[in-house]
Formats: C-alpha cells, sequence, structure tokens
C-alpha cells in the first residue's frame, strides 16, 4: 500500500490563504507545473532557493508513493525588461549587448541552469517545455480569449481586458487585489494609448522592425506575452485543471494573477487546486544586487570566488542551509549561518555513517514509531523541512545512545530507523554525503582523462573525426573540454 494512503498532507494554498488536506484530482497521481527561469543570464541563488524547495516537495510526494508529473518550464522569449508590455525583451537585449543569435544566449544559460541545478542535487522536471516551443499553442489560446470577448486586437498587438473580465469573475484573487482600487492608483503611462485599461496585459506584442524574435499570427508578426507561456505549457502537458502551480513569492502578481485570468477567460474554470509560494533570499541582511555588490552567484560559493564568504562551501553544506528554513519564510545567507550549518551538516553525515557500525540487540528501548511519527508529521505539515530536520537530530542522539550502549533495538528496528534516516537525508531532502560524492568525482575524472588521452592520440593519428567525436559526445553530456598550451583540461 503506498504511503500516502496513510498520511494526511497538508499543504498551505495561497488562494485561500489556509493549510488545506491535499487530496490530487486523480488518485495517485499529481500534476505539478513551477515556472522556470528566464534564460539571459546566470541562474542566481534566490532561484536556486525557489527550485531546491519545490524539489523538496516533488522528492517528498514520489516518497509518499505518489506518480508525479512535474513540469517546469524555461523561459526563452516574451519576458519584457521591468515585466512590463513595453520594452526590450531581456534575451534579445543581452543578444544585443553580446552581439550574438538569441538563441546562443537561450543556450548558454539554459545549459548553466541546468548543471548548476544538477550540482545542488535538484532532480529534473518530468518535462522542461519551452516558450518558443509551444508558440503555436499559444495563438489558439489567444484565439479563445477573444472569441469568449476577454480579449482586443488593437494595431497588431492583442490585449487582456481586466475590467471586462472582472465583471464576471474575480481578478485579484490569488493576490488580494481590488480591481477598483488598481485603477485609481494606477497613472497612465507612455506606451499605454493601445490599451483600453492600464491593467490591461498584453497576450500578443507586435515586434517593432528592430525586434529579433517575432512569429506570424492572424494579429501581427511578433512574439507573446510572458504571462501566456505558463498558461500554455502548464495545461497542454497537465490538463485544464491540476493540482499544483508553484514559484516565487514575487510572481504571484501579476504573473500568476494573469495566469488565473487567462485560463478562466479560456476554458471557464479555475487552473489550478493549490497555489504555492517559496519566500525571498537576502544576503547579508540585504536584497542581493549586482550593481552595488551585494551578490553571489552559486558557482562561487562552491569555488570560493568571492568576497562575501570566507571559504568555500559544498553544494550539501548550502543545501542543508537552505532547508532549515521553511519555504515560505525569509532566509538570510550571512557566512556565520552558512558555517554553522556546516557543522551541523558533518554532525549529521558522521551520525549516518556511524549508524552502519551499530549491532542489534535482542531488545528495543527505543521507540521508533513515534520518531518516525513526528518526521512525517512535519513534512506532512507543508513540508515543515526545520522540523524534519529537529527530528533527525533527534535520530543523531538516537545513534549516539546506540553507539554508547546505553539503548538497544532489536534487527527489525534497527533496520527500519537506518532505512528512514537515510530515506529522510538523502531521498527527501536530497542532500549527499561529500565523501560519496568526492569518491564520483575522482572517478568521473579518472574516465574522462582516459577519454582526453584517447582524443590526443587521435589527433597524433590525424583521426580529426574521431577526435571531434571525443569533445562533441563529452559536450552533449555538459562536459566541456579546454585545450591549452599545458594540455587538455576540463569542466562540468
Amino acid at each position: 500500500m503506498p504511503l500516502y494512503k496513510s498520511q494526511i498532507l497538508k499543504i498551505y494554498n495561497s488562494l485561500s490563504g489556509e493549510k488545506e488536506v491535499f487530496t490530487p484530482i486523480n488518485e495517485g497521481n499529481v500534476g505539478m507545473y513551477v515556472c522556470g527561469p528566464t534564460v539571459y543570464s546566470n541562474v542566481h541563488l534566490g532561484n536556486v532557493r525557489t527550485f531546491m524547495s519545490f524539489d523538496v516537495i516533488f522528492r517528498y510526494l514520489i516518497h509518499l508513493g505518489f506518480k508525479v508529473r512535474y513540469v517546469r518550464n524555461i523561459t526563452d522569449v516574451g519576458h519584457i525588461v521591468d515585466d512590463v508590455d513595453e520594452g526590450e525583451d531581456k534575451i534579445a537585449k543581452k543578444a544585443r549587448i553580446d552581439q550574438v543569435e538569441p538563441m546562443e544566449i537561450v543556450q548558454r544559460y539554459t545549459v548553466d541552469f541546468q548543471n548548476v541545478l544538477k550540482l545542488y542535487n535538484l532532480l529534473p522536471p518530468s518535462i522542461e517545455p519551452t516558450a518558443t516551443g509551444h508558440i503555436i499553442e499559444q495563438i489558439e489560446i489567444i484565439k479563445k480569449i477573444i472569441d469568449n470577448g476577454f480579449g482586443y486586437v488593437a494595431n497588431g498587438s492583442v490585449y487582456f481586458d481586466v475590467v471586462k473580465f472582472n465583471e464576471t469573475n474575480n481578478y485579484g484573487q490569488l493576490s488580494g487585489r481590488n480591481i477598483d482600487d488598481m485603477l485609481a492608483n494606477t497613472r497612465e503611462l507612455d506606451g499605454q494609448s493601445d490599451k483600453k485599461n492600464p491593467q490591461d496585459f498584453a497576450l500578443w506584442k507586435k515586434a517593432e522592425p528592430q525586434h529579433i524574435m517575432r512569429w506570424p499570427s492572424p494579429w501581427s508578426d511578433g512574439f507573446p506575452g510572458w504571462h501566456l507561456e505558463c498558461t500554455a505549457m502548464s495545461t497542454k502537458y497537465l490538463g485544464n485543471q491540476f493540482d499544483i502551480h508553484g514559484g516565487g513569492m514575487d510572481l504571484k502578481f501579476p504573473h500568476h494573477e494573469c495566469e488565473i485570468a487567462q485560463n478562466e477567460a479560456c476554458t471557464g474554470h479555475t487552473p489550478v487546486n493549490f497555489w504555492m509560494h517559496a519566500n525571498m533570499l537576502t544576503l547579508n541582511g540585504k536584497k542581493m544586487s549586482k550593481s552595488t555588490g551585494n551578490n553571489i552567484l552559486p558557482m562561487e560559493i562552491i569555488t570560493g570566488e568571492n568576497n562575501i564568504l570566507s571559504k568555500a562551501f559544498s553544494p550539501s553544506v548550502i543545501r542543508f542551509f537552505m532547508l532549515q528554513a521553511h519555504y515560505r519564510s525569509n532566509l538570510d545567507f550571512t557566512n556565520d549561518a552558512i558555517l554553522a550549518a556546516e557543522k551541523g551538516y558533518f554532525r549529521l553525515m558522521e551520525a549516518i555513517e556511524g549508524l552502519k557500525e551499530i549491532k542489534a540487540s535482542t531488545t528495543s528501548t527505543l521507540s521508533i514509531s513515534n520518531w518516525e511519527a513526528a518526521c512525517y508529521e512535519a513534512m506532512n505539515d507543508d513540508f515543515n523541512t526545520p522540523i524534519l530536520i529537529a527530528q533527525l537530530f533527534e535520530g543523531v542522539r538516537f545513534i549516539n545512545l546506540l553507539k554508547e550502549q546505553k539503548e538497544t533495538l532489536t534487527l527489525s528496528d534497527l533496520d527500519l530507523f537506518s532505512s528512514l534516516m537515510n530515506g529522510f537525508v538523502f531521498d527527501v531532502l536530497g542532500l549527499e554525503d561529500d565523501k560519496e560524492v568526492g569518491n564520483r568525482h575522482d572517478k568521473l575524472d579518472g574516465v574522462v582523462n582516459i577519454l582526453i588521452e584517447m582524443r590526443n592520440q587521435a589527433r597524433a593519428n590525424k583521426d580529426f573525426a574521431m577526435s571531434d567525436q571525443i569533445r562533441d559526445q563529452l559536450l552533449a553530456i555538459g562536459i566541456q573540454l579546454k585545450d591549452g598550451k599545458e594540455g587538455t583540461s576540463f569542466t562540468v
């Protein structure tokens, strides 16, 4: 029998503002969509925290025995600077600055995003669709919205009529905003003359002559609005109604609010049962910002090449630190906090390693069932990782008592306890033992160096086809060879 049948999971629903018992639309199956990155720069640490939060949610749902379809998109078009309807596409702007094709920018930073998340041991989603791969679906949704009377065409662009929608629906239901207040407090801005109302948002934008990324549509050569892509991709892969939609707190308005409106205008019903939002990450008590220098990239933490932290830290230590805060809580990233988390992480790993040496007894003096129930109670309470970690350190205390022979466990209880500790630490929280990771890295280094030697031999024999094949196939799995004066090195 799957675990979910014996566990009562409660999730905080941003739509209702309350914790609600989670019951999926289809028993045993969960559809979850999380808004992914806009790939115009290196993934930042706040993004990593958000996606790590949903990685733990994904892992726990799997742990409970659910079959989960996890969809996380790649935004590779349509995201305008400052998230308004006027301005320059962020990817196109970066491409113009770097003097490359926009899709080169997309490829560069998509690979960076995926590699960083892999380093921090995030599981890949079930499906990772791109906005540019779903232009047709977005155009079809716009047609339906127009046909249903909630969209209008103006000079080749298409806008969503928020006021008309609000006559029969509730625009602002997720963010708690009142449309009348929004209209009263919004001044008319330049460039909004095509809109009926300042709060209307773009479904399709006519491309200016200089705009590189454009597609044909019934209204103009142009590109889709930012909000539309998630509506198209979530419903395509999860259906018109699905279980969970997640993202950062900053996406609640306008992005997620607009998604709800688009879905309801298109299909006539609300798309998502549970809206989930992860909170912000600050650095030394302040908002992270490149312009002020109060900023650190995920890779800079691992390499130690930064002026924020006193030393380099492993991805597992950073992961452990982040999970010590609830996903809905603010988290402040500081050197002292990371150092404290590192001590706790090593203590946890040492205890799990020591668990292997404990011998079973004929009697049990510890109650594993109560501890097990407390661990599940923590995760069933809106994925409360800080409380789970506190329970895991209660498990560490058990291990120390067992090692000192002050308490005993029978073989069956010892096996259960070991399985639970490993399951919660490695499978649910997604931590890795740095020693094991180091061993894997050593083996990877050995294999890649063998391939480099084979490539060098191929080049010496003027077998450039084989040389290129080795290089290209390694690159395809994220290993880049670099030829220099001192030989060939590689990065992962």
